[in-house]
């Protein structure tokens, strides 16, 4: 086989069909789009559409509840960071803040920081830099001579214009 011998397999790509080019081409006048209505025009928009009838994605309830205000944590469990420090992907004698976390691949997403999780167990002595953590999170690195630093979350933009509204409101009353 030589370079200018390469070809598809026979049936590998197919030219598309040609539609409205005249009669004699079998896809000619009407262009295999029947007679009339909407959807032999073209600029068809009836994907939910069911004749009149209240389509199917209204008629279904909706569910749940979304929170707008809702925190966006990566969690990671301290058993995964004893295994990433058994691995030598975090090291363990260096602060471990949620950057490191991120660079060997535990946190991902959590767009509100990082949370530590309370899972698994762990025995090295680590200091950890985290958006937030749970009661048991902290009880386990404690317990094993390590300590938690839980930083402040920053405020949400809709607390600060709460409080500029009240810091205004304040000074037109005096």
């Amino acid at each position: 086989m030589k370079l200018n011998e390469i070809k598809d397999n026979d049936g590998a790509r197919k030219d598309r069909m040609r539609v409205g080019r005249g009669i004699g081409s079998g896809k000619g006048k009407t262009a295999a789009r029947g007679q009339k209505g909407q959807k032999s025009r073209s600029g068809v928009a009836i994907k939910g559409f069911e004749g009149g009838q209240m389509p199917l994605h209204m008629r279904l309830p909706k569910r749940g509840f979304n929170n707008p205000f809702g925190k966006d944590f990566a969690e990671v469990n301290v058993g995964m960071i004893q295994k990433f420090i058994d691995a030598k992907k975090l090291d363990g004698k260096k602060d471990i803040t949620e950057e490191a976390l991120r660079e060997a691949g535990l946190a991902r997403g959590g767009k509100d920081g990082v949370r530590l999780l309370g899972k698994g167990e762990i025995t090295a002595k680590i200091k950890i830099l985290v958006t937030g953590a749970t009661k048991g999170a902290i009880a386990a690195v404690e317990k094993a001579g390590g300590n938690v630093e839980v930083a402040p979350a920053p405020t949400p933009e809709h607390e600060k214009k709460l409080a500029r509204r009240d810091a205004n409101k304040a000074k037109a009353a005096e």
